[in-house]
């Protein structure tokens, strides 16, 4: 029998941006697009290794056939043509713009992903459950939402009526899918891939951690675009080279924004379209935005426009060269279109940067703390993890995202200044240093711990081998206790615990501790070179309460604890360097701090509505976590809905 050898692609036709592109003149020709996305075995619907297509519409009660990508007519014609009224191709989208996104990810970190746990699942042994597979509806909901939820652990798309300003924009009445869109369909995943690495993520306990989690989501379907060579030189040529002028690669969501009564786009990253007067204006840096803005979807418009700007700046500089070329010195081109060929350069040069800046977004993730997250955090994050990879900035990459975050008033606690040196995570004390290594063992004991995790190993055994191995470490902490080495990760065992705190089902007599992953953070330099760091990431939880006189009470002993108001966090990333075993970095929020404890009630008070809390952060008070299943479904409804 004659061998052929397994494709590395499989080819699969989608829209590049949404339906309402094919539509016009001029975007007809780029709004199709053909993407390769990772070879796997596949059953119809799609369901592959890390995704599952369910087509049932429960408004409807219908349940649509499942598409068989392996049928040979549509392996013949990389898959179905792109078709609105088809939902077979609706299915087909949804999986290839997926998995697109997942490549961007694993590529990013150097091992496969992993969706998270379900929420309900509790400290103490054999406490996690396996999930394989991300479930994905594309009909689950006859409004115009799309969402990711943590509770089912799967993506719920929805579909409408459109209700345009103006009829020109979109067909007042007509259906709009949102399964269709590309920059929805990458935003989602996104949220699902977050919460994969941060399931605590999902907890607003300050105004920028639900902002951080639309942010990024959006950010990876924006700098997504620039990966598309037709589309960007499309869009180079129409805009002159000039992106910071309006354009579909700085627009999220054309169609689904029209046909929901806005001007344009859901969002833009350059700029605002004036409800008046309906024309276009570019957004400008404003140091006083973040002071005055607390909803999700606009606070966290405020870090994409900060990173995007960067990414902008980079390119301009990249591209500076090149411009001084085509105009003879004098930096001005001349009318008319601009050379082929320039255009190809500059589409070269901005991939070649949002491929980076989109690489250094997702690296940042090994090294933010697990609980808290600011977008001061976030930025350390970033000069931190590109640090690791590329000592030499000698395109500063660095100093513009540094620049861009403080022209929009984006500044981290607990630095001198903004220089890199200064936002760079720091390494533990000598003392501390000497009671981890106690706790957790040299370096032999920490290779013996990293998962064999990377781009082609088994995601079940990688799971089972990560759980044992953060059982290992959490012995570790408790037998024989080392309360110094607990300290040093900003958590507690010490003999003066509070009252808040939740006894261990394990190990009675202290707190519980849980460790939350136990990964490998792999880069490869610009010089060919591989670092392997291990990440170890715990979390410690006490009982909140919006009284503070409560509060003091339960945590000095003169009361049983009461069910909580909130639940408040504290937590610690570690990076360990696998040659040495010396902890290179350590990124905490301290569990005992009273100031963090104060500004989490102060906000949670101030901003959530009594209702509102229990759909976010409830608790019982016994430890059984309740709320927190599906905080992106209200997140999406109000408001932008996406």
């Amino acid at each position: 029998m004659a061998y052929y050898p397994v494709p590395p692609k499989r080819r699969l036709r989608v829209f590049a941006f949404d339906p309402s592109l094919t539509t016009q003149l001029d975007t007809v020709a780029i709004n199709q697009l053909t993407l390769a996305v990772p070879w796997e075995a596949v059953e119809p619907g799609p369901v592959g290794e890390y995704l599952e297509i369910v087509d049932v519409d429960p408004a409807s009660g219908a349940a649509y056939p499942p598409v068989d990508l392996n049928d040979p007519y549509l392996l013949a014609q990389d898959g179905l043509a792109p078709a609105e009224g088809d939902p077979r191709f609706h299915q087909q989208m949804l999986y290839a713009v997926a998995m697109l996104t997942i490549q961007r990810f694993e590529e990013a970190l150097g091992r496969r992903v992993l969706w998270s746990v379900p929420r309900h699942a509790q400290a103490g042994l054999d406490r996690w459950q396996y999930v394989q597979r991300l479930r994905i509806y594309p009909h689950a909901l006859r409004e115009a939402n799309a969402y990711y939820s943590p509770e089912k652990k799967a993506l719920l798309f929805g579909y409408f009526n459109a209700r345009p300003q103006q009829s020109a924009l979109a067909m007042p009445g007509g259906l709009v899918f949102t399964c269709l869109s590309h920059d929805v369909i990458a935003h989602e995943v996104t949220h699902a891939l977050l919460d994969g690495m941060h399931r605590r993520f999902a907890e607003p306990s300050n105004p920028d951690v639900l902002a951080f989690h639309e942010a990024f989501a959006d950010l990876v379907a924006l700098l997504q675009h620039f990966s598309y060579p037709e589309v960007l030189r499309h869009q180079l040529a129409r805009t002159r080279g000039d992106l910071a002028s309006q354009n579909l690669l700085g627009e999220l969501a054309q169609e689904f924004g029209q046909a929901i009564g806005s001007h344009g786009a859901l969002r833009d990253a350059l700029g605002r379209r004036d409800p008046h007067t309906n024309t276009w204006q570019p957004v400008e840096p404003d140091p006083t935005a973040l002071s005055r803005t607390s909803e999700p979807h606009a606070r966290g418009s405020i870090l994409v426009s900060a990173v995007f700007g960067a990414f902008l700046h980079i390119y301009q500089t990249r591209t500076a060269d090149l411009l001084r070329i085509a105009t003879a010195g004098t930096g001005i081109l001349p009318a008319g279109a601009l050379h082929p060929d320039l255009i190809n350069r500059l589409a070269q040069e901005a991939a070649s940067a949002a491929r980076h800046v989109l690489r250094m977004c997702i690296r940042a993730l090994d090294y933010c703390p697990p609980v808290d997250l600011t977008f001061g955090d976030y930025l350390r994050a970033l000069v931190t993890a590109d640090r690791d990879v590329v000592a030499d900035d000698t395109l500063y990459y660095r100093v513009a995202l540094i620049e861009s975050f403080r022209r929009w008033g984006i500044y981290p606690e607990g630095v001198r200044n903004l220089s890199e040196e200064s936002l760079l995570w720091q390494p533990p004390t000598a003392a501390e240093a000497a009671a981890l290594t106690e706790a957790l063992g040299d370096a032999a004991v920490l290779r013996g711990l990293c998962p064999d995790w990377g781009l082609s190993s088994n995601r079940r055994a990688v799971f089972e081998q990560a759980e044992k191995n953060q059982e290992k470490l959490q012995s570790g902490l408790f037998t024989p206790p080392h309360p110094a080495a607990v300290r040093a990760l900003g958590l507690t065992i010490g003999p003066d615990v509070p009252g808040s705190f939740f006894a261990s089902r394990t190990f009675t007599d202290y707190p519980t501790i849980e460790i939350h992953a136990v990964r490998p953070a792999r880069r490869i330099g610009p010089g060919g070179e591989v670092r392997t760091d291990l990440v170890i990431v715990a979390s410690q939880r006490r009982r909140g309460y919006f009284d503070p006189a409560i509060q003091h009470s339960v945590d000095h002993g003169q009361q049983a604890p009461p069910p909580a108001d909130f639940i408040f966090r504290g937590g610690c990333t570690l990076l360990v360097d696998l040659d040495s075993g010396a902890v290179r970095y350590i990124i905490r929020k301290d569990v005992i701090s009273e100031p963090r404890l104060a500004q989490q009630r102060q906000y949670l008070h101030q901003q959530w509505l009594p209702a509102m809390r229990g759909t976010y952060f409830g608790s019982r008070g016994d430890g059984k976590e309740e709320g927190l299943a599906e905080p992106f479904a209200m997140l999406h409804r109000h408001g932008a809905h996406s």
